[in-house]
């Protein structure tokens, strides 16, 4: 370890070759009397460090065997103190005039992927996307998903930013735990404030209960969007007294909450946060008209938001590409976009993995300026490096997803057909990969993710998620040269 002590701090790495040791050469970096970098050992991944200053001392670590430096876990506490020495390392907000992806890593391994695949283009990483869901799927706490994706800046040398967001929040708790944090975006999820009662209520159900509103209110609502007609260039927007009627009953409940929010928590804090709206885990898609009431009414009440997700007409399932009427999207999206345009804001795409045939459009309709939303895709493609890798791992992974895939719908909506998925004893080894090009093989493991990661044996041991982890990482070239490849393909067809 002498060697690399004296190797990191003479700057030429090329020196170094060790048996034990495998140094990132992208995360050599120094701040004042101290030089670190990442190195891949048999134990995992560790932080190497050595000098005499602050940054030194802060570190909590091992002296090296065998000489100068020491070797510090990739720890929570560890991390702190790196994005205090290193800026690039802490999230950051972006603000409207970039455009943004989403990269949910569940695993915590998929950024360095990421990172190769994002750099230099002209769009910006958010790496820490974690909802509170997928954090009690996977066992993960909001610490470990920031850490990971400090880690993997580092790892990479990335200094162009990303972001952190505490993505689909719905409870109070959740939302000062995740900015308490230093998340530095919030998905605000409005599900549970919408009213999906009002889609199939009769017409005498719904004078009911839009007469029970106080007539003051009423009355603005009428006032502002059957009056003058709405005029968004771009948009094709028709308001009705009936349509008026449901889209009030539908959002005012949510429209409350979302003004509730930002002012008890973006407006009042002393950095900046991308504030996002989600108003897409809805029965029914949100017509132009909705989503330019909700965002004409969060104007009036003073609030800012950094992008909207509306639900899209067609369906945005997950893990495969979209289902519907494109030449229909392609209408709505039209107008969807320019409402964004019109307010300030950018479109955010929810589900937005694998929708290959309708990225053009939205590349094109937003004029590349949007926030894309992708998660399980990343998990599938490390599942497609088991199935090439570890073929007796993938045939149980996939063995326990079929026993357990009425379990995982609890969480997920898909219209998986298991019988359509090919059975395992006519697949070859060489074959399996090929499960993750069908949809309903995609989909069958895509929402089985939690199962799978947290399974156990009888003794308690872990039933596939070490095995799992430790082929990942033996293979990590191979993971992130298909994540370059998966996530590649997102980027070019959305004009990056």
């Amino acid at each position: 370890m002498k060697q690399l002590a004296e190797v990191l701090q003479s700057g030429n790495i090329s020196e170094f070759v060790s048996s034990e040791y495998t140094v990132y050469p992208k995360s050599i970096a120094k701040a004042g009397g101290t030089t670190i970098a990442i190195v891949k050992t048999a134990e995992g991944k560790k932080l190497f460090a050595v000098g005499d200053d602050d940054l030194y001392d802060a570190l909590v670590g091992e002296p090296a065997q065998g000489g100068e430096g020491k070797l510090c876990a990739l720890s929570h506490a560890n991390r702190l103190t790196i994005n205090n020495f290193f800026p690039n390392t802490a999230p950051r907000a972006f603000g409207t005039k970039v455009a943004t992806m989403g990269l949910g890593d569940r695993l915590g391994i998929a950024s360095p992927g990421h990172i190769e695949t994002i750099r230099g283009k002209d769009i910006r990483p958010v790496l820490a996307q974690q909802s509170i869901r997928e954090l009690a799927l996977t066992g993960r706490t909001y610490e470990d998903v920031l850490d990971a994706a400090a880690y993997a800046v580092l790892q990479e040398g990335y200094t162009d930013g990303y972001g952190a967001d505490g993505d689909h929040l719905k409870k109070i708790e959740d939302i000062e735990y995740a900015l308490r944090l230093g998340f530095t975006m919030l998905t605000l999820d409005c599900s549970e404030k919408i009213d999906n009662s009002i889609a199939g209520a009769s017409d005498e159900e719904l004078a009911a209960k839009y007469e029970a509103l106080p007539a003051s209110l009423r009355e603005q609502y009428e006032s502002r969007y059957l009056g003058e007609a709405a005029a968004v260039p771009g948009a094709t927007l028709a308001f009705t007294k009936e349509s008026l009627v449901k889209d009030v009953l539908i959002y005012h409940e949510a429209i409350n909450f979302m003004e509730e929010i930002y002012n008890r928590y973006i407006a009042t804090l002393d950095r900046e946060v991308d504030f996002e709206i989600s108003i897409d885990e809805t029965e029914t898609p949100t017509s132009p008209e909705a989503h330019y009431l909700v965002a004409n009414e969060l104007r009036h009440r003073g609030v800012s938001i950094f992008s909207m997700a509306p639900r899209f007409c067609g369906e945005f399932q997950k893990g495969i590409d979209y289902i519907g009427d494109i030449a229909q999207f392609e209408r709505e999206l039209a107008s969807h976009a320019a409402i964004a345009v019109h307010f300030g804001y950018k479109l955010s795409i929810h589900s937005g993995s694998d929708k290959f045939s309708v990225f053009p459009l939205i590349g094109q309709y937003t004029k590349g300026l949007f926030h894309l939303k992708t998660a399980g895709t990343n998990w599938l493609e490390a599942v497609r490096v088991v199935a090439s890798e570890n073929p007796s791992l993938y045939r149980r992974m996939h063995q326990y997803a079929l026993d357990h895939f009425e379990e995982a719908t609890a969480y997920y909506h898909v219209t998986t057909d298991l019988s359509a998925i090919a059975p395992l004893e006519s697949v070859t080894d060489e074959q399996l990969p090929d499960y993750m090009n069908e949809n309903n093989a995609r989909q069958l493991l895509h929402i089985t993710y939690g199962l799978l990661l947290q399974a156990k044996n009888e003794d308690g041991s872990l039933t596939f998620a070490d095995e799992f982890f430790q082929t990942l990482y033996d293979r990590e070239d191979v993971f992130v040269e298909g994540l370059k490849r998966h996530i590649g393909k997102h980027l070019e067809l959305l004009g990056k």
